[in-house]
């Protein structure tokens, strides 16, 4: 039931709230119009208290004052409309398309906020989820259903890191695979950089884009990524498909659940972000999964930069509770033209043990990941040492374990942006180990 109020009682920031309003529920999605019909912008309830509601507006408010719009509450939540059609498709922060051809008919439209899975339903994790990339795939191996975010500095190559993962998951999973890749505050550049990757690589057709660009409204990006999902449910669930979803960057996400709540004279927690932000991050990690009764699957690889390089920010503090592990990238190993980057020692997947084995990938992988942990870890410790007493005081051992540490970044680690099998992969780790008689 849709019912309309000419006036809002105050204006501030993205925020209207309406007073002596009736049957309004949290979430319903609403219209605010000029009462020339000039503009039209969408809002969100986001307060209920009584007989007032507060609507954060996702357009922005320019221009309105408190008498010349018309506010009309919908009485449903946002929804999207959903189709196959949206693969090779291109989409802004509110799910309008903006690569200019026709627009698709939709075979069915869900709400964005989605249905919980049914915790009888839902499966554990345990089938791989081979990238191609050789520090992954053998020291972390991902599952398919996992949510296993990226830790990375501002200026490491997260973003061609996210592009190679998400072009060769396509290849190697095959026809089955999508990607649905969504980004909040995206340059320019970055968004081209991820077209064309998705281009060259082949996998266009099956991606869907969502991009809330950096001059965009903040309040989008409250949105953009709840489409995300809803898509890839869509995908999955309905279409038994294996999708990919890469969030890109759910640090800005954050920055402005929190300029939202400033706006809202909430109460600030740790540095300045509301207490509820865990179960906002959890209301979307968690929709990543499998179920029993069906073949499809949500993985999701959400990116985090991390300010000043600091892993304890509360962003990717809160994203580490709710998530099942994750993949750091080091400045060190950049700078040393080492490409992936990844820092093998505080990376981890944490349900790398139920996926891999004799049945799933190689009978000796477990094994050799621990051999190579504990030996890597040795090289962390020496490298430490031989600062300290420089390479005269090294033993023989020593060097040797040091030598491995540097072949197994430039070997294994390093790899640039080909696609390496399983095979392969192993294979390096092994003759490393061998060659070093360790």
């Amino acid at each position: 039931m849709k019912r309309e109020y000419l006036a809002a009682q105050k204006i501030s920031g993205n925020l209207m709230v309406f007073e002596n309003v009736h049957d309004v529920a949290y979430n319903e999605i609403v219209q605010i119009r000029f009462a020339d019909d000039t503009r039209v912008a969408t809002g969100r309830v986001i307060e209920m208290a009584g007989d007032k509601a507060v609507v954060l507006v996702f357009d922005g408010v320019a221009d309105f004052t408190l008498t010349n719009t018309r506010t009309r509450f919908m009485g449903r939540p946002m929804t999207l409309a959903l189709s196959r059609e949206m693969l090779g498709r291109v989409f802004d922060g509110m799910g309008r398309p903006t690569d200019g051809t026709a627009r698709y008919a939709a075979e069915v439209t869900r709400p964005i906020n989605g249905t919980p899975m049914n915790p009888t339903h839902r499966q554990s994790p345990h089938l791989p989820l081979l990238t191609g990339v050789s520090a992954i795939d053998g020291m972390m191996t991902f599952m398919r259903g996992q949510k296993l975010p990226i830790f990375s500095g501002d200026g490491l190559p997260h973003d061609q890191l996210a592009a190679q993962i998400a072009a060769q998951f396509i290849s190697v999973t095959g026809e089955d695979a999508v990607v649905v890749f969504a980004a909040m505050g995206c340059k320019f550049d970055t968004a081209t950089f991820f077209r064309r990757q998705f281009e060259e690589s082949g996998a266009w057709a099956q991606t869907v884009l969502f991009l809330n660009m950096a001059d965009d409204p903040a309040a989008e990006r409250l949105i953009t990524p709840r489409l995300a999902l809803t898509a890839a449910e869509y995908f999955a669930f309905d279409h038994a498909r294996h999708v990919l979803v890469i969030l890109t960057d759910m640090t800005v996400y954050a920055e402005s659940v929190r300029a939202i709540a400033s706006a809202r004279g909430e109460i600030p927690g740790r540095r300045g972000y509301p207490g509820y932000l865990y179960s906002d991050l959890a209301t979307l990690y968690e929709r990543a999964g499998t179920r029993k009764d069906n073949r499809g699957s949500v993985t999701l690889l959400p990116i985090l930069t991390l300010p000043d390089d600091d892993i304890t920010h509360p962003v990717p503090d809160l994203t580490g509770f709710i998530t099942e592990g994750q993949i750091v990238l080091a400045r060190d190993l950049h700078a040393r033209g080492i490409y992936p980057p990844i820092a093998v020692l505080p990376s981890l997947s944490r349900l790398m043990k139920d996926g891999i084995g004799a049945e799933k990938t190689h009978a000796d992988h477990a094994a050799l990941a621990r051999k190579i942990f504990a030996i890597y870890a040795q090289v962390a410790d020496i490298r430490v040492l031989r600062t300290i007493v420089g390479d005269d005081g090294l033993t023989e051992a020593d060097k040797n374990i040091l030598a491995f540490g540097d072949d197994f970044e430039s070997q294994f680690i390093h790899q640039d942006v080909t696609l390496r099998s399983l095979d392969e992969t192993l294979g390096i780790a092994r003759k490393l180990v061998a060659y070093y008689r360790l």
